[in-house]
């Protein structure tokens, strides 16, 4: 028992990830642990950059979990990543995720250092998109502070989150309120999302957003649109994806998307993105990458990564 506790202390696993394995299961303890470290040559789109090696994902996720009887069970989640320490920032916080909950069948309810309800929106399919993921990954998607309802149902996902202004703990940039809601009928998902942000001694910031995919069996596309309405500037900020991914072969990916992002008063920005992605037959779970992609933006080059990835 001890080496399990010791594994939990110096290792981090994502809920039922499928790549998650059971290190142990006894007595309604289960300790699952799982692994994704990404390395990649890289060079940024923009003016004369230059080639560098970035550590995209080091990371290292633990999940425990105790059934309680009568369909309830107690878990919690430790996830690392030192991907800011390997690229030389100064940072001193390798902790990702650390959150604790209970589970009754479909429901469940966590407190802790967690993601949001908008960070479930989305559908770009970039390893390094070049605008920001959505207007949700724009303001903000995880805090420290947060409460977390999840309820999955058959074809039906709620997420709600609410993140605590916690003024005296220091460092907060204000209050949040999150709620998610998809549904799959078939191939087809439909997505909705909204947050409120209200920062410290300020105006609300609203964001909301849809999106719509389609899985056809030999592709899937689909697209999502978001808005910022900042009542402090009394500015709109908009953006939206539209991205396609399909199977070349068996163990041959592609994907390929475009992003619009404009401000109120500011001209938009264009940008599109092509990956390519061959797993191992071997071992699905190593793979190469390559992607290319670009802005419209003057005075620009393209940017490209080459990488490889290891996961467990």
């Amino acid at each position: 028992m001890k080496n399990i506790i010791l594994a939990v202390v110096v290792s981090s696993v994502a809920v039922g990830s499928v790549n998650a394995a059971t290190v142990y299961e006894k007595d309604g303890l289960t300790y699952k642990l799982n692994g994704d470290f990404q390395i990649q040559l890289r060079k940024n789109i923009g003016d004369n950059t230059s080639e560098y090696v970035d550590f995209d994902d080091l990371e290292l996720k633990n999940y425990v979990s105790y059934d309680l009887d009568n369909g309830i069970k107690a878990f919690g989640r430790l996830d690392f990543d030192f991907k800011d320490h390997a690229n030389g920032k100064d940072v001193n916080k390798p902790i990702e995720e650390a959150y604790v909950g209970l589970q009754y069948r479909v429901a469940s309810f966590s407190i802790g250092k967690q993601n949001f309800a908008s960070d479930e929106f989305g559908i770009e399919k970039a390893y390094e998109i070049p605008l920001d993921d959505d207007q949700f990954d724009a303001v903000a998607t995880d805090g420290d502070d947060t409460f977390r309802v999840d309820v999955e149902l058959d074809n039906l996902y709620l997420v709600g989150s609410y993140e605590l202004e916690a003024e005296d703990k220091g460092g907060i940039t204000g209050e949040f309120f999150d709620l998610f809601a998809s549904t799959k009928v078939a191939g087809l998902t439909l997505a909705a999302a909204y947050q409120q942000h209200t920062p410290l001694l300020q105006e609300s910031l609203d964001t909301f957003g849809v999106s719509v995919s389609y899985d056809f069996g030999l592709a899937d596309v689909g697209a999502d649109y978001s808005a910022t309405d900042d009542s402090n500037t009394d500015l709109e900020t908009t953006l939206y994806n539209v991205a396609a991914s399909f199977d070349v072969t068996s163990t041959t990916g592609v994907a390929i998307g475009m992003q619009n992002q404009e401000e109120d008063g500011s001209e938009d920005v264009t940008a599109w993105y092509a990956n390519v992605t061959y797993k191992f037959p071997a071992q699905k779970n190593v793979s190469v990458l390559v992607e290319v992609a670009d802005t419209d933006e003057d005075n620009t080059n393209m940017g490209i990564l080459a990488g490889l990835r290891v996961k467990f």
